[in-house]
């Protein structure tokens, strides 16, 4: 079973024509109308029974929703159920569905009154569902659980904010990577134990490679794992999605252009397949038939269990001006709530889960936490910890609201044309844009931002 990053749909062919990283067509159940966080009393002195790292108040069962349908599932229902063993007064239920379902029950329900108290959203719904008065603002409660800055990674801590209010507490970080087959780089006279890094290096590799009778670097047209790297190279080459305000798609600037262009001049210059299919290129990896392999850390325990592959990890080579990788991030919400006391046993459980999340680290992810991220436990997962020096540079889409209705339809679309060799990048993402400043326009009137 493919392994994919949390909160990005599965897409087949006919609804490709996702993103983290995220889905958002299923909020049009949410409804736009009810009050919104703002107007929610609740929010207001969030912590009052504990001073935000206890809670003093009734016993109460906290019903907590996620995706976690792969094999980080049991990683967490273990944190889960020892965060329960110690809190006599609080207990946790835990429920996951696919996260496609899990994004268009979630809405629905907390408008019925039967939805989860606490919840995971990726930093990329955040906005959405802030708009729609379906979570709650979280200031007060970082504000009394002591968390700043400091204590995350900017980037991921700055992707929980919309609006000018905190709506995540970030857990952990997931981003793109670096897989290679060492075998198949000592095959072709490369050094298996270093992986390259630069352009240069990168593509005098994929010729040795060539040289050997082995196609280095397959490129998908598909979301996984072409737009996000496709997203990682617009970066590395000094470009952005959007302009500072999301009202407008710069992805088919010069930097764009040049980063779907190499792309594409892998597939031309017989490094990658010319029509690779949905996960082609990753069965290829772990059948041991292409020696590198950009995919995300949630294919690493997938991954070391193949047996014969020979497996290395490493930051994204930097292709580009600069550093960057493409990553998602879950983060924690609570759900409107006019009940105090469960959102007080709410932040409670949030803090000591982060806190804890090394465990969750084992599970393939990179902790947002900086005192669990500098920890001697998390050196010690070796792979973890190489994916983790990305993290001072690693890049979010950005939290505006229907930001998931964006992608499918525009640079998804682009990639998939220019890698499949139907259309010329540029006219490709010039095409892709024009289609994004139309759902961009359309989100702020949907969303009245």
């Amino acid at each position: 079973m493919v392994e994919r990053p949390r909160g990005i749909r599965r897409l087949t062919r006919q609804r490709f024509l996702l993103m983290s990283a995220g889905a958002g067509a299923g909020f049009v159940l949410a409804g736009c109308g009810g009050g919104g966080p703002q107007n929610n009393p609740a929010v207001q002195g969030q912590g009052g029974s504990g001073g935000g790292t206890e809670y003093t108040g009734p016993t109460v069962e906290l019903a907590f929703w996620n995706g976690f349908t792969g094999g980080d599932g049991p990683f967490m229902r273990d944190l889960v159920d020892q965060f329960s063993a110690e809190h006599e007064n609080i207990q946790v239920s835990m429920s996951t569905q696919e996260w496609e379902d899990y994004y268009e029950s979630v809405p629905a329900a907390v408008r019925g009154g039967s939805g989860p108290d606490v919840g995971i959203m990726h930093s990329d719904q955040l906005g959405t569902n802030a708009a729609r008065g379906v979570i709650l603002p979280l200031d007060s409660v970082a504000e009394s659980l002591g968390l700043e800055e400091s204590d995350f990674a900017p980037e991921v801590w700055n992707a929980g904010i919309y609006n000018g209010q905190r709506f995540g507490i970030p857990l952990d970080m997931h981003p793109l990577a670096l897989y290679y087959n060492k075998t198949l780089l000592e095959q072709a006279g490369l050094d298996p134990n270093s992986p390259p890094q630069t352009r240069d290096d990168y593509e005098a590799a994929l010729e040795e490679l060539k040289s050997s009778g082995i196609q280095g670097s397959w490129v998908s047209p598909f979301p996984f794992t072409g737009t996000l790297q496709f997203e990682s190279l617009l970066w590395q080459f000094g470009g952005d999605l959007y302009n500072e305000d999301v009202t407008r798609a710069t992805f088919n600037s010069d930097a764009g252009v040049e980063a779907l262009t190499w792309m594409v001049d892998l597939v031309q210059n017989d490094y990658s397949p010319s029509d690779v299919a949905q996960d082609a290129e990753f069965i290829a990896f772990q059948n041991g038939e292409n020696a590198l392999h950009w995919n995300g850390i949630w294919q690493l325990n997938a991954l070391k269990e193949v047996e014969d592959l020979d497996l290395g990890v490493a930051p994204l080579p930097r292709i580009g001006s600069e550093d960057a990788a493409w990553s998602g991030s879950h983060n924690f919400v609570i759900m409107q709530t006019s009940d105090q006391d469960r959102i007080d046993a709410a932040q409670v459980f949030i803090n000591w889960i982060s806190q804890q999340s090394i465990e969750w680290a084992r599970a393939g992810q990179i902790p947002a936490r900086a005192s669990v991220r500098e920890s001697q436990e998390f050196a010690e997962l070796q792979e973890q910890s190489t994916i983790a020096e990305q993290v001072p540079y690693v890049r979010f889409v950005p939290a505006v609201p229907g930001i998931g209705d964006v992608q499918p339809e525009s640079f998804d679309q682009a990639v998939n044309e220019a890698v499949l060799l139907q259309k010329d990048p540029k006219a490709a993402l010039d095409e892709a844009a024009q289609r994004a400043d139309q759902i961009l326009e359309e989100n702020r009137e949907k969303y009245e931002v």
